[in-house]
């Protein structure tokens, strides 16, 4: 369940409430959602796609 994980956001985030932010949680796959509504839908990532996607933005 999505809200029995531990959610992260990044520490680039401002500490504002009404910020723009996505939280991550990752645990064997990966779950990303919007730090405004946090009871929305959530994106799912296999742990490969999770890595994948975070190597081809670091690039």
């Amino acid at each position: 369940m999505p809200q029995d994980r531990i959610w992260r956001k990044s520490s680039y985030s401002s500490s504002d409430v009404d910020s723009d932010c996505v939280e991550v949680s990752l645990t064997r796959d990966a779950l990303v959602r919007d730090s405004k509504n946090a009871s929305g839908d959530v994106l799912a990532f296999s742990g490969p796609a999770w890595r994948a996607l975070v190597g081809w933005v670091a690039r």
